[in-house]
């Protein structure tokens, strides 16, 4: 709620008068919160709740401590970003949550070794986790150039997209796909997994970050590695999606609304495979990440027509959330908001390559931004008359 509070004043200062606040300091707030206090904390709780089915003893305290060090990290650099931007304070609180993704790896990893038998999630939250770690390094670089004055435009982009890559396509997508074959045969009795999936995605992962940068004139081989990198994903979900339609039967152990959103997700994710694949003709990669509506789209395609609506299902899946009409209604809406939200950033994108600007597109994403907002708020509401234990248990 608090990351769709800024959303709608990043939109508002964009379409009408208002002189308080830095839309710069804004906008950093309003990313780095999502990031850490939206996304990576709802992932690391996620996370516990898949150990503590698994084995009896953990790291519980340590997890405890941790997450809510990152929490306490997070409303820091929402405060101290949209205060001052990127200054000493909202350096360090981002320092610290990334010691505190450290340590979370390093206990994880080892309750996954506690496992006393195969579970194909571990892959997936293992790469994910050390993905996690070594975001960081386009974290350094970023906090490097803002604070020295040694600004280097492609350097620059070149660490905000190694950063973006490696959290969004690396610890979100990796720890979402280990959530989903944590869940998938109390879903689908006869899936049977399969290692082809992960090995595709896990050896093409690298080389398609270079996807965000073909502007830098990359050598021809190492183009060709990354066309093949973006092939390798689209065939690995194909292969994916072919097994579960293969297995799908009409006593899916999910309420019909639940299995049209998870549908919606699906759809999301395909279309952002078949954009990154898009993304490899170069003329397309130009038009793409030199538009900054089309670079927004994208991000929040990923962000929150995948990851978060992705989220908000799976938690309500395991009664995570409690479920009655107002919660409901809020994930409806929400799901509505994103939709509404990629189009109309798409249209804007679309038309800004012909440099023609759409009347009245400012003022439609504000209306979008607050029908998100009020979703959110929904969603907020119908879970305060229960307490965390009760829905927990």
């Amino acid at each position: 709620m608090i990351v769709g509070s800024l959303g709608v004043l990043m939109r508002y200062k964009i379409g009408f008068e208002f002189p308080y606040f830095n839309q710069k300091y804004i906008q950093e707030a309003h990313s780095h919160f999502a990031f850490a206090g939206w996304i990576t904390h709802t992932l690391y709780i996620l996370l516990i709740n898949f150990i503590l089915h698994k084995i009896p003893t953990g790291y519980y305290k340590q997890y405890r401590a941790l997450i809510i060090t990152n929490l306490v990290c997070a409303y820091g650099m929402l405060l101290s970003f949209l205060i001052g931007g990127y200054g000493i304070i909202s350096i360090t609180f981002s320092a610290i949550t990334i010691i505190v993704a450290c340590f979370y790896a390093y206990y994880f990893i080892n309750d996954l070794k506690k496992l006393t038998s195969y579970n194909p999630s571990t892959a997936w939250f293992k790469a994910a986790l050390w993905f996690n770690i070594i975001s960081s390094l386009g974290t350094f670089y970023l906090a490097y150039i803002m604070t020295s004055g040694n600004f280097n435009e492609y350097w620059y982009l070149a660490s905000a997209y190694f950063y973006l890559h490696f959290q969004y396509n690396g610890f979100f997508i990796f720890t979402c796909m280990g959530l989903v074959y944590s869940k998938i045969q109390t879903i689908l009795p006869n899936f049977k997994h399969d290692k082809t999936f992960f090995n595709l995605f896990f050896i093409s992962f690298v080389p398609a970050y270079f996807l965000s940068v073909l502007w830098a004139k990359i050598p021809i081989s190492l183009y060709v590695i990354v066309v093949i990198a973006a092939f390798l994903q689209v065939i690995a979900w194909v292969k994916f999606i072919g097994r579960v339609r293969k297995n799908l039967t009409s006593n899916i152990n999910l309420p019909k609304l639940i299995q049209y959103m998870f549908l919606f997700v699906a759809a999301a994710f395909s279309v952002k495979l078949l954009l990154q694949l898009g993304s490899t003709i170069p003329e397309i990669s130009k038009l793409a990440f030199g538009f900054r509506p089309i670079v927004i789209a994208y991000l929040h395609l990923v962000l929150l027509a995948v990851i978060s609506v992705f989220l908000i299902l799976y938690m309500q899946s395991l009664k995570l959330i409690h479920q009655n009409k107002l919660s409901i209604a809020g994930i409806i809406i929400f799901v509505i908001g994103v939709f509404l939200n990629e189009l109309f950033l798409a249209i804007q994108g679309i038309a800004s390559f012909s440099y023609y600007s759409v009347p009245m597109m400012n003022e439609s994403l504000f209306v979008v931004s607050l029908v998100l907002l009020i979703a959110l708020i929904l969603l907020v509401l119908s879970q305060t008359r229960f307490s965390v234990n009760e829905k927990l248990n």
